[in-house]
């Protein structure tokens, strides 16, 4: 059988692919999460200004990415549009990424998309345009009408790096849940969580051997998490 678009970019060399350790932490305020890693001996900072982040996630019209989280497949492609700053109105340099997983490693895929208007025409036909007027493959546009999107989200991002570059830290807040149509949008179905915080570990494969002293150093547990499986549940209640 021919493999699709999305299944032959997740045979890439592994050497592509990265670490990405997640932390769902519940009992400390970001502040509090700010001053640990400023006390790390890996001497992290800054790199980055903070910013928001949005997303708009897509899945099969039998939404089988949702089901992989929850059976926790493997491998794995996760579909989304992203962009910074604005969450309504003309986003500012969107981009396709394909968010590709093997096991505990990751990798993406990257295609700038022409901006579009995030408002209450937005919809399946909006896409649709924006990914036959974008500079990506005619195979991956034909997968792209077959999917929905079904969640945006958005939330805070704070970017820091270790002393040695070798491994990177973010934290994200303030996170907000919207449902999104095939159609016409009022974005009232929404869910804001202002009580959790993700921290996610980022490394190649070469430095793994340090990665458990980084983590240890952490007053909570790694954990599995899912922005696009948390955003779906909450909304569903």
């Amino acid at each position: 059988m021919k493999k699709s678009f999305m299944e032959h970019n997740m045979e890439k060399a592994v050497n592509n692919y990265r670490y990405e350790r997640k932390f769902f932490i519940s009992e400390l305020t970001r502040q509090e999460i700010e001053s640990l890693i400023k006390l790390h001996p890996a001497l992290f900072s800054e790199i980055y200004p903070p910013r928001y982040v949005n997303n708009i996630y897509f899945d099969s019209f039998d939404m089988k990415n949702y089901f992989d989280n929850i059976d926790g497949a493997a491998d794995r492609v996760k579909v989304r549009i992203r962009w910074y700053g604005d969450l309504f109105g003309l986003t500012e340099k969107p981009m396709l990424e394909l968010k590709i997983k093997r096991a505990l490693l990751g990798t993406k895929k990257f295609y700038p998309l022409k901006p579009f208007n995030l408002d209450g025409d937005f919809g399946f036909e909006t896409l649709v345009q924006v990914f036959k007027d974008s500079a990506i493959p005619e195979a991956l546009r034909l997968q792209l009408i077959l999917l929905k999107p079904v969640l945006l989200n958005r939330y805070s991002r704070w970017y820091y790096r270790s002393a040695d570059s070798d491994y990177r830290l973010t934290v994200d807040s303030d996170m907000e849940f919207y449902e999104i149509n095939v159609h016409s949008n009022t974005y009232l179905h929404r869910h804001k969580d202002h009580n959790h915080l993700v921290l996610e570990l980022k490394y190649e494969q070469n430095k793994d051997h340090g990665a458990h002293n980084i983590a240890g150093f952490f007053p909570f547990r790694m954990t599995k998490n899912s922005k696009y499986l948390n955003g779906i549940e909450s909304l569903a209640v």
